[in-house]
């Protein structure tokens, strides 16, 4: 079972002893801010003490790369039920330096598919079904450029209220160190 049953033990103790106290919030940022970044777990702390967040100031969306990679995928779907059903009025795009995003080899994670028993057949059932497996698996070259390309994906969907706020930056996963790339400016979704 590896590492369930040591989080179960854990977990029993922590509700036990009624630990969750200090978290209890509603399901409504207080900051009214929704963060997508990378999974990286350099970030789990790091990131909310870099910017001074504490438990229930802001949504946080992850996945690897903090990548908005199709426009009516579930990221998406997420940063607009964040703005419409919980009240965000900000959108942070926050990629990171050092991401394993960056550069990385389909070909190579392909071939790590394979050694772990997925079969030749399988990936050429999904690219013969219109997947191109490659490019889905590609991150990205240059993380300013990164967020950049997400930032814009999200300002100009056609569902972005015009009055939200995108703003994207990068952080230093050793230092905290946050550097603006894109100063939010009002979206163009939602526009005639």
């Amino acid at each position: 079972m590896g590492f369930l049953r040591e989080i179960l033990d854990y977990n029993k103790q922590f509700v036990e002893q009624e630990e969750f106290r200090e978290f209890q919030t509603t399901k409504y940022p207080d900051k009214k801010v929704v963060i997508l970044t990378c999974m990286d777990a350099r970030l789990t702390e790091l990131l909310p003490k870099a910017m001074n967040l504490k438990n229930g100031d802001a949504k946080i969306i992850k996945n690897a790369g903090g990548l908005v990679s199709h426009p009516l995928g579930s990221i998406m779907r997420s940063i607009l039920v964040a703005i419409y059903e919980l009240g965000a009025e900000e959108v942070m795009v926050i990629g990171h330096h050092d991401c394993g995003m960056a550069n990385i080899n389909p070909d190579e994670t392909l071939h790590k598919m394979i050694s772990r028993g997925v079969t030749e057949q399988t990936i050429f059932t999904l690219e013969y079904s219109g997947i191109n497996i490659r490019k889905w698996l590609r991150g990205f070259e240059n993380v300013s450029d990164s967020v950049k390309k997400s930032v814009e994906t999200i300002r100009k969907h056609p569902l972005m209220p015009p009055n939200v706020f995108v703003h994207g930056l990068v952080i230093d996963p050793h230092t905290g160190k946050l550097d603006v790339i894109v100063e939010g400016k009002q979206t163009e979704g939602a526009r005639g």
